[in-house]
């Protein structure tokens, strides 16, 4: 099998491969985050790898090398930018870093992108990096440069959710570093975390607005914003069936 990584190839390789513009590359959008006591800060980067890993195979597709930084951290949906370990940046770099690699994605012959999104603060500064990236390049006259941006927990059916959750699914937001998180590390990379360690409590509920600066007390002090008690290689197995074929299937068809 050829490899999908295009860190991986000599540039005679990789330019055979995308100088046409038929072939999609995805680009993992992740973050350093923390993830509880139980968890490594890596699963924002690695999960979207894993998972555009094995789009890639199935759809004839390349993997750039992640975006292993992301836009901060806000306590509503992964605990707040205050918790240690968690290094963020603004979302003018994100946005700058989004523009620059497609540009350069670009120049090299490509004309097909994939944005694969593994932390949730990321989106509104991926979309403005695709923005001024396909403003950029019609400047230059390049005019059928197209991207798909996607987060991969939307792609979570509600039958899995149903079977996994058992009818206490607390909703995507409060989910960091939960069971979907911990479940797809247990069956991707169970050396890097470590279930007796995890924090038995009920999602964290806040107000109905962000107050700045923040009031650290609002984060539980997991960092955590659900349990992962329910978490286990067997669910991150589902988990990760449901994203690759969902989002091969969209992909097989987005670009015609």
């Amino acid at each position: 099998m050829k490899s999908v990584h295009i860190s991986e190839l000599a540039w005679p390789e990789y330019d055979a491969r995308v100088r046409d513009g038929r072939t999609p590359v995805l680009i993992p959008v992740g973050a350093l985050e923390q993830h509880g006591p139980h968890m490594s800060m890596n699963p924002d980067v690695l999960l979207p790898t894993a998972i555009s890993e094995r789009v890639a195979d199935r759809i004839g597709a390349l993997v750039a090398p992640p975006i292993a930084y992301g836009y901060k951290s806000q306590q509503k949906s992964g605990g707040g930018n205050h918790m240690p370990g968690t290094t963020s940046l603004d979302g003018m770099t994100v946005t700058c870093t989004i523009r620059d690699v497609l540009k350069e994605l670009a120049r090299h012959g490509v004309r097909r992108t994939v944005l694969v999104n593994g932390h949730y603060e990321n989106s509104a500064f991926i979309v403005e990096g695709v923005d001024l990236a396909q403003r950029e390049l019609r400047w230059d006259g390049i005019r059928d440069f197209s991207t798909v941006v996607l987060s991969y927990w939307d792609f979570v059916t509600q039958d899995a959710i149903d079977a996994i959750y058992q009818g206490e699914f607390p909703g995507w937001a409060v989910e960091h570093g939960g069971v979907l998180e911990t479940s797809l590390m247990l069956h991707l990379h169970p050396h890097l975390v470590d279930m007796h360690k995890v924090c038995d409590h009920a999602p964290a509920q806040f107000p109905p607005y962000d107050f700045f600066p923040i009031k650290p007390e609002w984060t539980p002090a997991s960092g955590c914003l659900s349990s992962a008690k329910r978490a286990s290689a067997q669910h991150g197995e589902t988990l990760l069936k449901v994203c690759v074929d969902g989002i091969s299937k969209e992909l097989m068809t987005a670009f015609d």
